[in-house]
């Protein structure tokens, strides 16, 4: 997918309060230290156009993702649509789905990992403990292994608890490591530094709306694999 597609055609759904988006590999969830454009300036540069507001427009930070890591985002458009939302992610209420290439077929077709995960601010990586140790927080995902491609793996991760490089720690300390992902022990680099995981799908009960939102990305990665 190409980083000139505009925000307009990344649209997965938009209502009053919440706005949801695909993130291209590369681009920032929010504002952060290196100074790029973040895709919340990108979101609110489009809303602001598309609806013609002469003043500021609210872009709330729901959740995030890694800059590597493409997929669904999901932003709020009111700070109501943004205060039940946090309370949504808090309460885990929120069924987030991911699709990776590994290099390595696990050995079991699906599986329930429960570990302890621990971030090393000095690195910006998390380390993996099968036993509860201080400092370290649970973690838990369900994988399923779905095909092989040519050369790697594809697994549909279910996601229950948002650690900081959860995915990408449990799955390589499991043995499958993600394709391009070298901080985690991938053999080589994407050519265009991303890592070959993608957040696929979200559902959730819309908190305002009271409405099943059910929403996949048909675009990234994948799509041509599954």
């Amino acid at each position: 997918m190409s980083d000139c597609v505009p925000i307009s055609e990344r649209i997965l759904y938009e209502d009053n309060h919440l706005v949801i988006v695909h993130k291209l590999p590369g681009e920032i969830v929010q504002e952060d230290k290196t100074g790029d454009v973040p895709l919340s300036e990108k979101i609110r540069t489009f809303l602001k156009e598309k609806y013609q507001k002469p003043g500021n427009v609210f872009v709330g930070i729901i959740h995030r993702i890694d800059r590597p890591v493409s997929g669904i985002v999901i932003y709020a458009k009111t700070s109501k649509g943004l205060l039940r939302m946090n309370e949504l992610f808090k309460l885990r209420k929120i069924r987030k789905f991911y699709h990776a290439l590994v290099e390595q077929k696990p050995k079991l077709s699906e599986q329930k990992l429960e570990q302890f995960i621990r971030k090393n601010e000095k690195l910006n990586r998390s380390v993996i403990s099968n036993e509860a140790k201080e400092g370290y927080l649970s973690a838990c995902l369900h994988y399923t292994y779905l095909k092989p491609t040519q050369n790697y793996h594809l697994l549909e991760i279910e996601l229950f608890t948002g650690r900081h490089h959860q995915i990408r720690a449990q799955l390589a300390a499991n043995g499958t490591t993600i394709k391009g992902d070298l901080k985690y022990g991938a053999k080589r680099s994407n050519p265009d530094g991303s890592i070959s995981l993608q957040a696929q799908r979200v559902i959730f009960e819309h908190p305002i709306a009271n409405k099943i939102i059910d929403i996949e990305t048909p675009f990234g990665l994948f799509k041509d694999l599954i």
